[in-house]
């Protein structure tokens, strides 16, 4: 991500983690400190948010391969992708925001690319760590303690928002320090 020209940080997890309700909790802690927030979530499945009936749906489904439906209060823009091999990459979904208005790009999902990530992990779902396959995360919140599993990376409370408010604040102040020193934009992703 070193060629993106924002700061991006992700959040990975196994499915019920939290990894959504904690995003809903801290993008209003940014937001209240003048960070303009683009977000980009993987989904898994087949989704839309444009319903049947509506007239930019009847347009879509005739043959638009982009549809934008504007408005004063938003703007939404839809590309099929019909015939796509495999699952989007994170590099094609960043390219779709406007990195002119934000300061930030929040990522839910696509854990399997290399970006910098908080891991979020719940002692009770019994399921193993991302972080010793993965180079790319740069701390993890956890409902427990687990310094003895990663005792490098920064450790942050799950149920602590504030905590991780202050920890992505500092990610911004380190990548813009980081992207400024040109011996250290190899090291972005730490």
């Amino acid at each position: 991500m070193t060629d993106y020209p924002l700061p991006v940080i992700g959040f990975c997890a196994f499915s019920g983690t939290g990894k959504t309700t904690l995003l809903a909790q801290l993008i209003p802690l940014l937001k209240a400190s003048g960070i303009r927030i683009g977000m980009v979530k993987h989904a898994h499945h087949d989704f839309d948010i444009d319903h049947p009936g509506k007239d930019s749906h009847r347009l879509r489904s005739a043959g638009a391969d982009q549809m934008l439906i504007a408005s004063r209060n938003r703007i939404a823009w839809i590309e099929e992708t019909a015939g796509a091999e495999g699952e989007p990459q994170l590099h094609d979904a960043l390219a779709a925001l406007d990195s002119d208005r934000l300061d930030l790009v929040l990522v839910e999902g696509f854990k399997r690319e290399p970006y910098p990530k908080i891991e979020l992990h719940r002692s009770s779902l019994g399921k193993p760590l991302l972080h010793p396959s993965d180079p790319t995360v740069v701390a993890i919140a956890s409902d427990t303690p687990l310094l003895a599993h990663a005792p490098s990376l920064p450790q942050l409370d799950l149920n602590d928002p504030q905590m991780i408010c202050r920890f992505v604040q500092q990610w911004i102040t380190r990548y813009h320090t980081r992207r400024r020193d040109p011996l250290d934009r190899l090291q972005l992703i730490r």
